[in-house]
């Protein structure tokens, strides 16, 4: 890619996070301390998402920066990675009011921002983490605990990846044998992010993410360096 194509590329990110960091598309805009975008390498190979900020992310505006967070800090460095290497999402931009599962509305209205990233972003590899992250990518209702661990190939707007479903971070915390499964499971991704792009999905897999676009853009304010 040229450098030209890449400054376009980063600068319609920063265009997505400001359209994001004023987002009243569903009630959670109420309850929010601050939208959590994202934040990592602009140009990663290696993206993760996981389900929604929590108590922590909302007050910072980061995500991943409590105990889960910690825990993926330790896992990337255990394959030689760093979080300045990967870039980091959720589902959900804004907290849901005590921790509660994400609901429809709310993950229809983020959708748009998520599928835009990853487009955007243009991974190799794009980690799910948890039951809410991993049924909306992968587009199946199949619950976590039976497809981890396993690499997948999805199209994400006119992208191919390889999806590759992850137990979240905060069970691994709760349950000691979780921790070792997801340690298992982190150190296949060298060789996922190593291998060849996929060939896309035959049949090509539909994708209601592709050509969404989201709001009008609001003004800039200090979070953009969130993202190198």
């Amino acid at each position: 890619m040229t450098s030209e194509a890449t400054e376009e590329r980063r600068a319609r990110l920063v265009e997505v996070y400001e359209e994001a960091s004023t987002c009243v598309r569903c009630p959670l805009s109420e309850t929010r301390t601050k939208v959590v975008f994202g934040a990592g390498n602009a140009d990663a190979d290696l993206m993760f998402v996981g389900e929604a900020p929590g108590a922590e992310e909302d007050r910072q505006g980061l995500p991943f920066v409590g105990r889960a967070g910690g825990l993926l800090n330790e896992l990337l460095g255990e394959i030689g990675l760093s979080r300045e290497d990967v870039f980091i999402a959720n589902v959900l931009k804004c907290r849901p009011p005590g921790n509660r599962d994400p609901q429809p509305l709310e993950i229809e209205s983020c959708r748009p921002y998520l599928f835009e990233q990853a487009r955007l972003i243009e991974p190799r590899v794009v980690c799910t983490l948890g039951n809410f992250a991993t049924k909306l990518l992968s587009g199946s209702p199949t619950g976590i605990t039976k497809v981890r661990g396993t690499p997948q190939v999805k199209a994400l707007g006119d992208r191919t990846v390889f999806l590759f479903p992850l137990l979240h971070p905060a069970a691994a915390l709760r349950t000691p044998a979780m921790a070792d499964t997801l340690r298992e499971d982190f150190a296949k991704l060298p060789d996922l992010l190593s291998g060849p792009l996929p060939d896309p999905p035959e049949p090509p897999a539909g994708n209601a993410g592709e050509g969404e676009e989201g709001p009008s853009k609001p003004p800039r304010d200090d979070q953009l360096d969130m993202f190198g």
